[in-house]
């Protein structure tokens, strides 16, 4: 089989998105100090973006060394749980995020970890079954009229997915809208307070919500263009189309460390430790909450 350019860059995507939260997971797994329920989810998400990268790796593997029906469903499956319990992840964040504004006073408490658990244990639950049906017969490799734009899954498999996506994107949407009326709301409540808005709290504010139109915005350009074509594209159209909208999909999974990972301070200062273990930090970092966006 001559090997396809858009193969190898998924491959290249894969890649660097595994290396990427493989080091965050090893981050949060070596640092004990980051076991509050904001690094839970955002061991979660790296873990979750991990695993889709490594899949991108052993697809294109499998692809071109073993060619087999079984493993073409075993990996396809594996990637759709994969990016599934990344986006699932994304609004596990959000919801967390949200929380943590909403309900301020009762946010450091026994029932919020339990409900974080608890949409982890959800959002991973569903993911994983989202992952099985192609493999447990949702799959066209014996009916081709029935393949989608991303074979072997089925029309009615991908409408499903993209259904769940926008179902996601529209909470996170309403969530961020939210959280971004929050904190406009402390802003001008200290400016009552104070009896003029600062400049210090104008940047602020103006900062937090672009931070969110930041995030959501990424969210939504890598993953809606594959999303909406799933809906829309025909098994028939050039397999070119797949590919251009499915790639900007991947780069979500490798700019989500940098979003919600390396910008922490407190993941800065593990990573320092990790990679020098005789470096003392003399500059005590301040563990940031997940209202601050």
């Amino acid at each position: 089989t001559p090997l396809n350019p858009w193969d190898v860059m998924l491959c290249v995507s894969g890649t660097a998105i595994a290396c990427e939260n493989a080091l965050v997971v090893a981050i949060i797994c070596y640092s004990p100090a980051l076991r509050t329920p904001m690094f839970v989810l955002v061991g979660s998400l790296a873990t979750a973006d991990l695993l889709a990268g490594l899949g991108l790796i052993l697809n294109f593997v499998f692809q071109y060394v073993i060619r087999s029906e079984t493993i073409s469903l075993l990996t396809v499956g594996f990637l759709v749980a994969s990016f599934a319990a990344s986006v699932s992840s994304l609004l596990a964040i959000t919801v967390d995020r949200y929380l943590s504004l909403y309900k301020a006073l009762t946010y450091y408490s026994e029932r919020t970890v339990l409900c974080i658990h608890t949409m982890l244990a959800g959002a991973w639950g569903v993911s994983l079954c989202l992952g099985l049906l192609p493999v447990l017969g949702w799959n066209c490799l014996h009916n081709r009229a029935a393949c989608s734009v991303v074979r072997p899954l089925t029309k009615s498999n991908v409408t499903l997915l993209s259904a769940s996506f926008f179902l996601i994107f529209l909470i996170m949407l309403h969530l961020y809208i939210e959280i971004c009326k929050i904190v406009c709301r402390h802003a001008h409540q200290i400016a009552l307070q104070q009896h003029f808005l600062t400049a210090s709290h104008y940047v602020a504010t103006k900062k937090g919500v672009s931070t969110l139109a930041i995030i959501l915005g990424t969210f939504g350009a890598s993953w809606l263009p594959f999303a909406i074509y799933c809906v829309v594209g025909d098994p028939e159209y050039p397999s070119v189309y797949t590919y251009a909208t499915l790639l900007p999909a991947t780069y979500n999974s490798m700019i989500n460390p940098i979003i919600y990972a390396y910008r922490n301070q407190e993941i800065q200062r593990s990573m320092w430790v990790l990679f020098c273990g005789c470096f003392q930090a003399k500059v005590s970092f301040r563990s940031r909450s997940p209202s601050d966006v």
